[in-house]
Parts: structure tokens; sequence; C-alpha cells
């Protein structure tokens, strides 16, 4: 079991990249059909995954509990991301981290209409309140790159995700993250083979600029690699929810970094509703976050909870 010191670098660095994330993916497409970039992310992703596990020295089980395991974290790959490139046409970078900050309520959801776990009223209000800033969002973006179709499309990508979150706690193979990450990566892989009849038409005939492939690059990197080992760390170690969490904490970064570094300018309508939705994820999270608190105090000082 890794140490909370561990788990909370882990933690952070998982919050960084996806934050500027979005704004790599959005300049990867700048110069590459959309399809290609995220098929070219996987196909430079695997062979250096595979060094990965071999300068680790970790094991790479085949078994059939592992292969279901690699499946599933797949659709937080391949599955999740297929949507989240579509809708680099209809989206900033900085709403498309805003919107995978709806990973945690979707995940609520699903916890409790699949798997029976109850929700606080509180939760369901901030759900609620979270809901009527996407309204406000879409409403105000219409004039600007905020379209109902990257919306729906990013829906879509949030669900796959926290879907993925579910299955891969659910099969619980006993497989090293590394192994997990790079399991995942090689299904993904498969998925984006299959995928190239109907984009070789699209193929890149030429080597991308600078700043398409630069950041190619950091998605095969820094998301691809990095990201999802810290993320099946994360997901072997703590509750599905509370991983969940670590999506809040982005979207405000995002935003920054799509305004400074890509002139992304939001009205104010906008950045009112992003302001809205956080308020809903963070009455969601309320509990969670006074529980944690009480917990942190009693772990400090715990003569002061003896009874």
């Amino acid at each position: 079991m890794p140490s909370k010191n561990n788990i909370a670098l882990t933690y952070m660095l998982l919050v960084f990249i996806w934050a500027s994330t979005p704004l790599a993916i959005v300049w990867s497409v700048s110069d590459l059909h959309m399809l290609w970039a995220l098929a070219l992310r996987f196909f430079i992703a695997l062979p250096l995954a595979f060094i990965f596990l071999l300068l680790l020295k970790v094991r790479f089980p085949v078994d059939q509990t592992a292969l279901h395991s690699y499946v599933a974290g797949s659709c937080s790959l391949f599955g999740s991301q297929i949507f989240t490139y579509l809708a680099t046409s209809y989206l900033s970078s900085g709403m498309i981290a805003l919107m995978f900050g709806l990973a945690p309520i979707i995940a609520g959801l699903i916890g409790r209409f699949a798997f029976q776990q109850r929700l606080k009223k509180l939760q369901w209000f901030g759900m609620l309140v979270a809901v009527l800033g996407l309204g406000i969002i879409c409403l105000g973006g219409e004039n600007q790159h905020v379209q109902p179709v990257g919306i729906g499309l990013m829906l879509l990508s949030v669900l796959i995700y926290a879907m993925s979150i579910f299955w891969v706690k659910k099969v619980n193979a006993k497989v090293e993250p590394v192994a997990q990450a790079t399991g995942s990566i090689l299904v993904s892989t498969l998925m984006a083979i299959l995928m190239l009849p109907l984009i070789w038409p699209y193929a890149p005939t030429e080597i991308p600029e600078t700043k398409a492939l630069f950041s190619l690059l950091y998605t095969v990197v820094m998301a691809s690699l990095i990201a999802m080992f810290c993320y099946f760390k994360l997901v072997q170690n703590i509750q599905a929810t509370t991983l969940s969490l670590t999506t809040v904490m982005t979207p405000m970064l995002a935003l920054l970094i799509g305004a400074f570094l890509n002139q992304e300018a939001l009205s104010l309508t906008v950045l009112m509703g992003a302001l809205v939705l956080l308020f809903g994820l963070f009455l969601y999270f309320f509990h969670d976050l006074r529980a944690s608190r009480t917990l942190a105090r009693k772990q400090a000082h715990p003569e002061t909870y003896l009874d």
C-alpha cells in the first residue's frame, strides 16, 4: 500500500496533467485530423509503455481477469477520448476540461442506480446546481467556441470515463498500475487500428508543424503514459468517487491555461456558468470534504477523540 504522501503527490500530478492535456489535444488537431491525432497518440504510446514495463521489470499478466481489466481500462482511454477529440471542433480547451468536471456527478449517478449507493440531499441539490451552470454555459456560448454539439459529445465522453472507473474496480484484477495502463493502451491501440479504414482518406501527408507535433508528444508521454500510471494507481488505492474528485480541481486551472496560452476569451455569461457548475460540484462533495477534515483531525490528535 503506497504512503499517503505518495498518493497525494500522484493526485497533484494527475490534476496538473489533466488540466493541461485539453489544450495539448486542441493544439495537436490544429495540423492533424482529430481522429488521426488520437490514433497516432496510441501508436506512439504503446511501444513506450512496453519499454517502461521492461525497465521497471513489472510482470504483464495475460490471464482472463487481467485481460478483462485491460478492456475496462481502455474505455477511459480510446472509448472516452474519441468523443473528446471530436468535441475539439465545438469547444475550447478550457470548456473541455470544465465538462470533465462533471465526472464526479456522473459517477455518483452510476453508483446510485447501478450499485444502490445512497446519495444525500445536498448531493442531489449539488447536481441540480451543476446542471443549471451547464445550461448557462450553453446559452452564453452560442457566439463563441462553446456549442451544444460539443457539450453532448463531452457528456458521452465523461459518461464512458465514469463507467470505466466502476468497471475496473469491479473486475479488481491483481495487476500493477503500470501493467494496467500498458494493457489498456494495448487494447486502445487495437481499437485505433480498427478505426483506420474510416480515417485513411484523412491520413497526414507531411510532418505536422512544431506546435502540433509537440502537443501530440505531450498527449503521448504525459496523458497516455504518466497520467494513466497515476490514474490506475489511484483506482486501486482510493474510492471511485474520490478519484473523480481529481477532475473538480482541473477546470479553473485549465480555463486559465487556455486563456493565457491560447487566448481563449470567454464571455461573462460562460464564466458565470462555469462558477455555478463548480459551486454545484462543491455542494456535491461538501459532506465528503467535511468527513475528510474530521478524519484528518482524528489522525492528528487521536487522544482528543477517545471515548
